[in-house]
């Protein structure tokens, strides 16, 4: 059996306390140094790794098979049973899923210091299984982005006399103008926010692409509109904090049915919550805020419909690829991005735009 901190037994020559997605020679990390190595990953990859190894394990011992070092055979083997095997909610594997799911076992043949796995034979399989979703009308599900005409409409529909209203208001304003990611967002401290003549300037102190954690600055300007100004609306809710005796910690807190917002001190205080908005609680408060403002599928939006949103946004302003890229921390020359920028050249640049149909 596997565990956070232990290896699968199966692995041969490894041992520590590192986690199975990362097992280690015992003469070369501590299990201290193998907990850091491990830590070293984004968190969400490694929640994912955790996952995809758990899953391969289990199958390489149900189907007879060695799963390191991993053979050609096998892993092609493994992506067929990903292929035709549903997911634990009864939908099909995504190609992306699989493709991270062999990832993950490269990654622990590195790790294990083994060679390389030929892969060759899996991508092949991987590339027919693509076409087949295909085929079956199946496409990547992407968050809608909100662009600053549906932001205006979210924002619209909030109440703006309210503790969760105000608190809504702040997260998807805020979202929007730092194209942030929804971890980014709800890990921001009230201390992270500084005000200026210009604006507010906003630390990230981690990032995915700031793998070494030295922080980042985002600069927001003042807006046009008071409703979706980030200056004001943050100023909004932060006030509504003070009111509560609330001047340092999380930034964006849970707030109950009642209105009563978490981490207060006191009886008033919203009960059994923490003081700090999850990710998945981002994503909560964009879904509804879409449903508030009559956007169609709406149960389609997510958090990352605002960072999509925001670039896009930018890109029809005219901001270029690197301008955008640096303010939304994308690696430089970020593919994401500049697809972002060439979904609004479609329209701008349409080769049938000016033709008289």
């Amino acid at each position: 059996m596997t565990s956070e901190h232990h290896p699968p037994e199966n692995l041969p020559a490894l041992t520590g306390t590192a986690h199975p997605a990362v097992p280690v020679a015992a003469d070369e990390l501590t299990d201290e140094a193998a907990r850091l190595v491990w830590e070293g990953l984004a968190e969400n990859t490694r929640l994912a790794y955790a996952h995809d190894w758990s899953t391969y394990l289990r199958w390489a011992t149900k189907a007879g098979r060695d799963p390191i070092p991993a053979s050609a055979a096998t892993l092609a083997n493994y992506v067929a049973h990903l292929a035709a095997t549903p997911t634990a909610k009864g939908t099909p594997h995504s190609p992306a899923s699989i493709d991270r799911a062999l990832g993950c076992i490269l990654h622990v043949h590195k790790r294990a210091h083994l060679p390389k796995p030929n892969t060759e034979d899996a991508r092949l399989a991987l590339r027919a299984y693509r076409k087949q979703q295909a085929k079956a009308g199946r496409r990547k599900k992407k968050s809608p982005p909100i662009t600053i005409d549906r932001l205006r409409l979210m924002i619209s529909a909030l109440p703006d006399d309210t503790s969760a209203g105000l608190r809504d208001r702040a997260a998807l304003v805020l979202g929007f103008a730092m194209m942030g990611r929804r971890s980014e967002i709800a890990a921001l401290d009230i201390g992270d926010l500084t005000f200026t003549e210009n604006g507010v300037s906003v630390f990230v102190a981690l990032s995915k692409t700031d793998k070494d954690a030295h922080g980042e600055t985002v600069n927001i300007g003042y807006g046009s509109r008071a409703e979706t100004c980030p200056v004001r609306v943050l100023n909004a809710w932060l006030a509504r904090l003070a009111e509560h005796g609330i001047t340092s910690g999380a930034l964006l807190r849970p707030v109950d049915r009642h209105d009563n917002i978490g981490g207060v001190p006191g009886p008033r205080g919203g009960r059994g919550q923490g003081d700090r908005v999850t990710g998945h609680g981002i994503n909560f408060i964009v879904k509804r805020a879409a449903a508030l403002a009559g956007l169609p599928k709406a149960g389609e939006y997510s958090a990352h419909g605002l960072r999509a949103g925001g670039a896009t946004s930018s890109a029809k302003s005219g901001k270029g690829l690197a301008v955008i890229a640096r303010h939304g921390r994308w690696a430089e020359g970020s593919p994401v991005v500049a697809g972002y920028i060439r979904e609004v050249d479609k329209w701008t640049d349409n080769a049938m735009g000016d033709v008289g149909l």
